[in-house]
């Protein structure tokens, strides 16, 4: 019997013996469905308006979260607590997208070397944060996460501050002039552990 594919457009065995054309065509349905996905979230409340009251961050807990970053915290605690039991019941209320309205970049994954840091503002003490960034042994006996003492002795870069918030607010975090004056003044004299302890301290503090 004669094949009826073989006349005009894209047969099956066209597309199928050409890898060229097998991968465009795969990433036009991969590009398609990422749209259909990932746009309409762009118009949900949910996804683009903050929880109630949450605030920018502080210069303080900014700077804190610019020494998160740059240790590469993110590569064993995630911040994005899933909606399954054995999430919410080990870590607290699962993550919603109005937590992390001001986040640039945002903080979401699944890493797990480490416990999910998104509830953990106000669990435990400064002390205990200034004792585990110093030697986390001290206080978890079991960890094997390696030691940041030299966030003890290293002072803050408050003169960087400022041209970080303005570009933050070009991106749409709502910092007044104000704030980005002081913020300069706010963290002069501070040590990076009181950046990092501030930062750590207001996770997930507004969703219970």
């Amino acid at each position: 019997m004669a094949n009826n594919n073989t006349s005009g457009g894209l047969s099956h065995e066209k597309i199928e013996t050409s890898n060229f054309l097998m991968i465009v065509l795969i990433l036009v349905v991969l590009l398609f469905g990422g749209l259909v996905e990932i746009v309409p979230l762009f118009f949900q409340k949910s996804t683009t308006e903050p929880v109630k009251g949450l605030q920018p961050y502080t210069a303080l807990q900014l700077a804190g979260r610019d020494i998160y970053t740059r240790e590469g915290c993110y590569n064993c605690h995630s911040q994005m607590i899933r909606p399954f039991r054995a999430e919410t019941l080990r870590y607290g209320h699962y993550s919603v997208a109005g937590e992390f309205v001001y986040d640039h970049p945002f903080q979401w994954g699944s890493k797990r070397t480490g416990p999910d840091l998104q509830r953990v503002g106000g669990k435990y003490s400064d002390q205990w944060h200034r004792d585990h960034m110093n030697n986390p042994r001290d206080v978890v006996p079991e960890s094997n996460m390696p030691a940041y003492p030299w966030l003890l002795k290293d002072d803050v870069d408050a003169a960087s501050m400022p041209a970080h918030m303005r570009a933050l607010r070009t991106a749409g975090v709502p910092y007044s002039d104000d704030q980005i004056a002081k913020s300069v003044a706010e963290l002069k004299g501070k040590k990076e552990i009181e950046a990092v302890i501030a930062y750590l301290q207001v996770l997930g503090t507004l969703v219970k």
